[in-house]
């Protein structure tokens, strides 16, 4: 289901190596990727430079789906996180992958550079992408209580500055 998907793709040096693999097998496939850096491997970079760039295209609509990537992949899906609309998950398995689409409508994938290799990696990539969400009544009022919850930070946030 490439049909010219828009898929980014941000990574630190954690996940240098993984990111250029996952994106060729991405353009192999064909989906349109956009690349969030990091274009060189410099070991002083930071996850949020690339990630959060990553998750604000996303959220404005510009790309479909996201790949994020960092030595674990814990961080990467902890900033993307904190980007309004957005629903990014550490995977390492096939199961969680696909379901955490249809189920949670997850957007972004997360995954280590230094936990998963790339084989596994791009099957994992490749079942995030072939998902589709679920339009079943359960699962949107789940996700209609996750999306509360950002309104009422940002209310909050509002209220702080006065």
């Amino acid at each position: 289901m490439t049909d010219g998907m828009r898929v980014g793709i941000a990574t630190d040096h954690g996940g240098f190596c993984l990111k250029g693999e996952l994106a060729s097998h991405l353009r192999a496939a064909g989906y349109e990727v956009v690349d969030f850096g990091a274009y060189v491997e410099n070991p002083d970079d930071d996850y949020p430079d690339y990630v959060i760039p990553l998750s604000e295209a996303l959220a404005a609509g510009q790309i479909e789906r996201g790949v994020a990537l960092c030595g674990s992949g814990v961080g990467a899906a902890v900033c993307a996180n904190k980007v309004a609309g957005i629903r990014a998950a550490l995977i390492h398995d096939n199961f969680s992958a696909r379901q955490g689409v249809e189920d949670d409508h997850i957007n972004i994938i997360c995954l280590g550079g230094r936990t998963v290799g790339p084989s596994v990696a791009w099957d994992l990539v490749h079942t995030f992408l072939g998902a589709e969400p679920s339009r079943a009544g359960r699962h949107l009022r789940r996700l209609a209580k996750v999306a509360s919850l950002e309104h009422q930070v940002k209310k909050n946030e509002h209220r702080a500055r006065g």
